[in-house]
This record gives C-alpha cells, structure tokens and sequence, in this order.
C-alpha cells in the first residue's frame, strides 16, 4: 500500500490515506466530515511525457 491525495468534494479537505488498486473501487470517507464524496487526485503525467518525436 501507498499513501496517495484524497480530496472531499463536500468540504473541499485535502488529505492522504493508504491507498491499494486491489481494493479499488471502495468507499472513501472524509476524516473531517464524513462524507462520501471523496475522489482519488490520480498522479498526472509529466508534461510532454508518452509524446513521439517526429
């Protein structure tokens, strides 16, 4: 398991939880409201990364 960022879309709290692919799709919860509108902030790639020269 990793430590990946987390974000509440109900009360906009940012935070990192130990994260696994295996158990995804699961319930998030915010530490802060508990609610469940919790989205995974998916690492973006590099600028310019997987692009081709020509």
């Amino acid at each position: 398991m990793a430590l990946e960022n987390f974000h509440c879309l109900r009360c906009n709290h940012k935070y990192k939880a130990e994260f696994s692919k295996k158990e995804w799709p699961r319930e998030l919860t915010c530490p802060k409201c508990k609610s469940n509108s919790v989205r995974w902030l998916k690492k973006r790639a590099a600028k310019g990364a997987g692009k081709k020269d020509s």
